[in-house]
């Protein structure tokens, strides 16, 4: 059974930081790309990072390059996404996201609230 399964979302002030966590099972990890999405509230799901399968080649959206970092553990079958200088317009549901060839897998989604 395919699951994603993301951790680390919260609560948090403007400037703080937050890592996110997406655990991989039931497939081959290491055979997939990797990304996060985000869903703000009103408004469509937009990619937030990416990483391939060897994590040798990373992407950013422009709103989060430089705060955000993407990174993967092949030996744990997971992906992080580091979280720097939150704002109140990082405020999401943030999705992992595996991707191979024509199989595409879904996390559930982890809440990240940044407010004072």
């Amino acid at each position: 059974q395919v699951r994603l399964v993301e951790s680390g979302g919260g609560l948090v002030q403007p400037g703080g930081s937050l890592r996110l966590s997406c655990a991989a099972s039931g497939f081959t990890f290491s055979n997939y790309g990797m990304s996060w999405y985000r869903q703000a509230p009103g408004k469509g799901r937009e990619l937030v990072a990416a990483i391939t399968s060897t994590g040798t080649s990373t992407n950013y959206a422009d709103s989060v390059k430089g705060r955000f970092t993407i990174s993967r553990d092949n030996a744990k079958n997971t992906v992080y996404l580091q979280m720097n200088s939150l704002k109140p317009e990082d405020t999401a549901v943030y999705y992992c996201k595996a991707y191979y060839r024509v199989y595409i897998y879904w996390g559930q989604g982890t809440q990240v609230t940044v407010s004072s």
